[in-house]
């Protein structure tokens, strides 16, 4: 019985995966081209113009940034969408919080340059494996399971290194620059644990509804187009930037 079982549980696995790719290209063909959030505004001239420590300042940018920035958002939707513990939540946040804080930093500091398209179509790409991820698609499609733990670290890592490169458009006074560079991070953790506080319990009282099961099946695959609209948006740009 059990191999049957077996057969069984993988075919619904598949199943499952396979209506959550269809409902992520759907979404795909329904959305609008969107552009990866920057800096713009008042807020690109208050940096421009900077030339002495903000600490509060930056924080509210760093905290906005992170609110308005819809690929980081959807990638730790999906990363904590499966988690029930509070424990497994912070281990799983402060592992993709070290990773986005060095590269941030050491981004800036170090003058790492990089193609910002390339680095948005690999956050795009973050948010389609843990859409992938959640649905099971891994083990159904690859018979693999990829550590969930080193993946965000790594995303997260990622993540950092395309806010480094919004700051790394303007030409940021090398005056007090670590402190500015500390205040901003420190705003985007800040931004982060609101909009994740929000998630969960959201989430936490979505689960005792009868159709979480499914919907949570077709929330997967919206992210999964988001992500993939950001990759084809990103690389349409890279290739067309000469």
């Amino acid at each position: 019985m059990k191999p049957a079982i077996t057969a069984i549980a993988s075919t619904n696995a598949r199943s499952r995966s396979l209506l959550v790719l269809a409902v992520a290209f759907v979404a795909l063909a329904l959305t609008p081209a969107v552009e990866a959030h920057g800096v713009a505004g008042k807020d690109a001239l208050f940096l421009q113009s900077l030339q002495g420590l903000a600490v509060g300042p930056l924080m509210y940018l760093g905290a906005k940034h992170m609110v308005t920035g819809y690929d980081h958002l959807a990638f730790l939707v999906g990363v904590v969408f499966f988690l029930y513990r509070l424990k497994d939540i912070l281990i799983y946040v402060s592992l993709f919080t070290l990773g986005h804080s060095i590269t941030l930093l050491a981004g800036v500091l170090a003058q790492v340059r990089v193609d910002p398209y390339l680095i948005d179509a690999i956050i795009g790409l973050s948010v389609v494996y843990k859409a992938f991820d959640n649905v099971d698609g891994f083990r159904s499609f690859l018979r693999v399971q990829p550590d969930g733990r080193i993946a965000v670290f790594i995303f997260g890592l990622f993540h950092g290194l395309g806010l480094a490169t919004k700051l790394q458009e303007f030409s940021l006074s090398p005056a007090h620059l670590l402190g500015n560079l500390v205040s901003f991070n420190v705003g985007v953790e800040i931004g982060q644990a609101l909009a994740l506080a929000c998630v969960v319990i959201a989430i936490a009282f979505w689960r005792n509804s009868s159709g979480f099961n499914r919907v949570a099946l077709v929330t997967n695959g919206g992210l999964m187009a988001i992500g993939l609209l950001l990759i084809g948006y990103q690389l349409s740009g890279y290739f067309l930037q000469a």
